[in-house]
């Protein structure tokens, strides 16, 4: 895709973050971002090559969300890309994708909150948010029998009552399938509530954290805090299995549970196609969305 009359090449960037002092992914004017954390990085790298590089992002997490499978792309210009290969504090010089996770990672600080763990060329096709096929997520909750420990305080919900993994689990795999999700969306302008649900599950783990894992085509705001806290209510015995498909059915917001807190939910990976099918997947999620 042509900037300023020149070529440029895609570059993928794997990104980790703890969004506990973030407000989201998305930029926003006088807040703290991810996107803007690393945007800043990249304008001050490429400060003197042209407009400031912007970044596309597979999903855009909102405020207080955790990642370690995020995926973003960048494009950047001849002029950009030589200036990641001048040596830059080095004997010798790094590729330019060596260069360019080093130097973000550099400016972000050796202990930030936001890590670039990889950056590679994009195969040709890529897109980071339309060529990907599923987004995985993972919720912890710690109920009153779990053992809440301090140290994973932000990135796990704590409830008081007692939960029944085993109808947590049930209800989870009620719901799975291509279906309109408005009851467990917030509501944007313009953007369609129907999705794919791949895979939705519960277990419990060694400190009796009861953790689900979440997996769809895409998800709409807030739709996983929305789908964890109706089986929470599930778990406490205040819903049943089946109600959690007719309120689905019903697609409309309801007040019959509670949107769980953001702390909770971490985005694990990211899929994508291989070869060719990068650019035809993302040539039919674009149309998909436009529709």
């Amino acid at each position: 895709m042509p900037t300023d009359g020149q070529p440029t090449r895609r570059y993928r960037l794997d990104i980790a973050y703890q969004g506990t002092d973030f407000n989201g992914w998305g930029r926003q004017p006088g807040l703290r971002t991810v996107q803007g954390a690393l945007e800043d990085a990249l304008a001050t790298i490429f400060r003197r090559a042209g407009d400031p590089p912007v970044l596309t992002v597979a999903g855009r997490t909102d405020a207080g969300v955790h990642a370690v499978g995020q995926v973003a792309h960048v494009d950047l210009s001849p002029a950009q890309e030589a200036v990641l290969r001048k040596p830059h504090g080095m004997r010798q010089p790094l590729s330019a994708e060596e260069a360019l996770a080093r130097r973000l990672n550099g400016i972000l600080g050796p202990v930030s909150d936001v890590v670039v763990l990889a950056a590679a060329v994009a195969p040709d096709g890529f897109d980071a948010r339309f060529s990907a096929l599923w987004r995985h997520y993972e919720y912890r909750v710690a109920d009153r029998t779990a053992f809440r420990d301090p140290l994973q305080r932000h990135r796990t919900a704590w409830v008081s009552s007692d939960l029944d993994v085993a109808a947590m689990d049930m209800a989870a795999h009620g719901l799975l399938g291509l279906h309109d999700f408005a009851s467990y969306c917030k509501a944007r302008e313009g953007a369609t509530t129907i999705r794919t649900l791949q895979a939705f599950s519960w277990r419990q783990d060694a400190d009796g954290v009861l953790v689900a894992d979440l997996t769809a085509d895409a998800f709409c705001h807030s739709m996983v805090r929305a789908l964890v806290g109706a089986c929470v209510e599930v778990g406490e015995g205040k819903l049943g299995a089946g109600d959690l498909v007719a309120l689905r059915d019903e697609r409309r917001r309801t007040s019959a549970f509670k949107v769980m807190p953001a702390r909770g939910l971490t985005l694990l990976e990211v899929g994508y196609p291989e070869g060719a099918e990068l650019a035809l997947r993302a040539e039919r999620t674009r149309a998909m969305r436009e529709l």
